[in-house]
């Protein structure tokens, strides 16, 4: 089922491949785990745009309604693990972004770029531009 996303196809066909993947995988007898591992190896080789998720919950939501709940549930815990690594690197950048706000305060009191760049692990170069920016 995985290996449906690595099969030859065009690019129209994207959707429909995923909606059969879908199918399988909830056919299968095995836990949501393991359905959640597969499909994080499908969804490497076979990612969908917005407008062609869209189009999938569109045709899902045809489909038989026990069928469709089965692979809303599976595609929304997929979305989930998305959001959770979404939000960590909001973190790291949320973070990086602090340590440059903290570069041009120590700048702006006088501490030498050296000095910042060693205690931050901020690139020296970028924080000697910084500097320029400052006393430009």
């Amino acid at each position: 089922a995985a290996l449906l996303s690595k099969m030859g196809y065009n690019e129209k066909e994207r959707v429909e491949i995923k909606i059969e993947f879908l199918r399988m995988i909830t056919r299968m007898q095995i836990d949501m785990a393991k359905k959640t591992l597969i499909t994080g190896f499908f969804e490497t080789y076979l990612r969908l745009n917005p407008e062609e998720e869209k189009e999938l919950e569109k045709r899902i939501r045809l489909l038989n309604p026990k069928e469709a709940e089965e692979m809303l549930e599976l595609t929304t815990s997929w979305h989930e693990k998305g959001r959770q690594e979404g939000r960590q690197e909001g973190r790291q950048e949320g973070e990086l972004k602090k340590a440059w706000e903290m570069a041009k305060k120590l700048l702006e009191m006088g501490v030498s770029p050296k000095q910042i760049a060693e205690a931050s692990e901020l690139p020296l170069e970028e924080i000697e531009e910084l500097k320029k920016e400052i006393e430009g």
